[in-house]
């Protein structure tokens, strides 16, 4: 069967059995779904009984919250590529049902709009006959088109023959006795957090909250200051993007909610100045945040909130270098080496050799990666070498230079004194800028006369290695620009040690150039030095190995 995009997954087994369910039917679900996958909770649902069922109110209790994250927690294992979402229209206690909907007992008066438009709906429902395979999908159709806007037409998937393995256990499983636990609801609930590239965890930690919210949900969203000390900070998506996203899968699965977003400037924000707030939703390694946030709110007379405190999710994938649990930093750091945003038009250049631009800060560790890339089979582009060049006695630069900055910036044999020019230029723009006006063009003419020579010998890449890459506008020499980046502590700390310079002297030199964000914001790759040798090789490799294959699809499409 052909692959849908995105598409509405009914689960209708009771709640006790549903654990045992999720992760064959996410991954009988995975095999048609390649993008977001919405999942409406029924259970109990009968779409077999000969007459229409229509969409009730099912009550928030704690078995659904545990379900949600162990539904989750199956999704991160099973297909980490898909964008889950659990959707929560129908879940309200029947007291706030009754008050608020048009029709009684009707969580959906009209259909709801989802923000991917559904392709196909599938479900677990079990078909006792299969002779009722076709009143049974006709059934889930006419039941999604209510519940949901999608197309009359959409195409319906019984998943339950893949799942007939499941029966024998599910037989021993006994129906619980007692009435499921009811959930403790509140007015307003509050969470704060990054929100960057949501995943699991995310999705656990704003599902539940909703579950627990039925009037306003406030969440505060890490801003500027406070990512500061975040793991490859360069990385995190602009705060309106993840403030978009948010709210674009908080309008999916709870529309009722009022949802108030606010920037996170400390590590308290609103949490401890707003009266109306009632519950804080809380992870184990959060927790003492939330009573942090209690002590505040007690100090500014307010009462404190109920902390709900939620399971962590194990990521299964997790390396040596990365945290046990789904968290963005690992994210981010498996973008590192990875094409994040496609090549620009390079029509203009040679396609052999495919040039790459590598720069970074000072300190950075660009140039032990450049070094690696070449034994890896690239022509390793050195400017700084011939930076050096330039500046040798008879050259055009060399002329020009000396009748810029004078002949007191002269060695006794005639040959450019670099400290001294530096003195002249250090501080002052303006003369800094002759002087890079004169030097620049004349690096970048060896440069281009090594990657023309290059091609001629047959070589297919050429590793531009430059600090001045960007600065100097050689981007129109390269077909990616790679950049490597390290936190600015770490930076100082190596800066020092190398040269033997002062925290302020490497300061000042670090400030002097484009700042790690301004050059992400130009690079097609990142690469991050900041860990031990071996995470750096195999960073490396790995974007040697892709560029080998997008090199591979630029000729074969030519």
């Amino acid at each position: 069967m052909s692959m849908f995009s995105t598409g509405i997954l009914v689960l209708t087994s009771p709640l006790h059995t549903l654990p045992l369910r999720i992760a064959p039917v996410l991954s009988s679900a995975a095999q048609l779904v390649e993008r977001t996958l919405y999942v409406h909770l029924h259970p109990g649902l009968n779409l077999g009984s000969g007459s229409q069922p229509r969409p009730v109110f099912i009550p928030p209790v704690v078995d659904l919250s545990t379900l949600i994250t162990r539904l989750y927690s199956n999704a991160a294992d099973i297909c980490g590529h898909l964008d889950i979402r659990v959707l929560l229209t129908n879940v309200r206690t029947q007291s706030a049902a009754g008050s608020g909907a048009t029709i009684p007992n009707c969580p959906f008066p009209t259909p709801q709009p989802l923000s991917h438009s559904p392709e196909v709906v599938l479900t677990d429902f079990p078909l006792q006959d299969p002779g009722q395979s076709h009143q049974v999908t006709q059934c889930l159709q006419k039941y999604t088109g209510h519940c949901y806007v999608c197309s009359p037409s959409l195409p319906s998937v019984l998943l339950h023959p893949q799942l007939m393995r499941l029966q024998e256990k599910e037989e021993g499983l006994q129906e619980p006795e007692e009435k499921e636990e009811p959930l403790e609801t509140y007015s307003h609930v509050v969470v704060g957090g990054t929100f960057d590239r949501l995943h699991g965890a995310h999705k656990t930690l704003l599902n539940i909250s909703c579950l627990l919210a039925n009037r306003r949900f406030l969440i505060g969203v890490c801003d500027q200051a406070m990512l500061k000390k975040k793991v490859l900070k360069e990385l995190i998506e602009p705060y309106s993007l993840r403030v978009q996203t948010l709210r674009e899968f908080l309008q999916d699965i709870k529309p009722s909610l009022q949802v108030e977003i606010v920037p996170l400037d400390d590590p308290f924000g609103v949490s401890v100045v707003d009266p109306l707030l009632q519950c804080i939703v809380v992870s184990e390694e959060t927790r003492k945040g939330g009573e942090a946030v209690n002590k505040k709110r007690i100090e500014n007379g307010l009462p404190v909130l109920v902390l709900h405190e939620i399971q962590l999710l194990k990521d299964a994938h997790h390396t040596e270098t990365e945290e046990e649990k789904i968290s963005s930093s690992s994210l981010r750091s498996r973008l590192l080496g990875t094409l994040l945003t496609p090549a620009k038009d390079t029509s203009h250049l040679p396609p052999v050799p495919y040039v790459i631009g590598l720069t970074g800060g000072s300190g950075s560790g660009k140039s032990s990666i450049a070094k690696q890339l070449e034994a890896l089979g690239a022509v390793r582009i050195d400017c700084d070498k011939l930076g050096h060049e330039v500046y040798q006695p008879g050259t055009a630069a060399y002329h020009r230079v000396v009748e810029e900055f004078g002949s007191d910036i002269l060695n006794e044999d005639n040959t450019i004194n670099r400290r001294a020019l530096g003195k002249k230029v250090f501080g002052d723009q303006e003369r800094l800028k002759a002087l890079t006006n004169i030097v620049w063009p004349e690096i970048a003419l060896l440069v281009k006369n090594t990657i023309r020579q290059s091609g001629e010998e047959g070589k297919q890449v050429c590793v531009v290695d430059a600090a001045v890459l960007l600065e100097a506008g050689w981007t129109d020499m390269v077909h990616e620009v790679w950049v490597t980046v390290i936190p600015e502590d770490e930076a100082v700390s190596r800066i020092t040690e190398r040269d033997g310079v002062s925290t302020d002297d490497a300061l000042r030199r670090l400030h002097s150039q484009w700042s790690n964000t301004k050059q992400v914001e130009h690079a097609n790759v990142v690469l991050s030095t900041l860990w031990e040798p071996e995470v750096t090789r195999k960073q490396v490799l790995k974007a040697w190995n892709l560029l080998q294959k997008r090199i591979q699809q630029r000729q074969e499409t030519q």
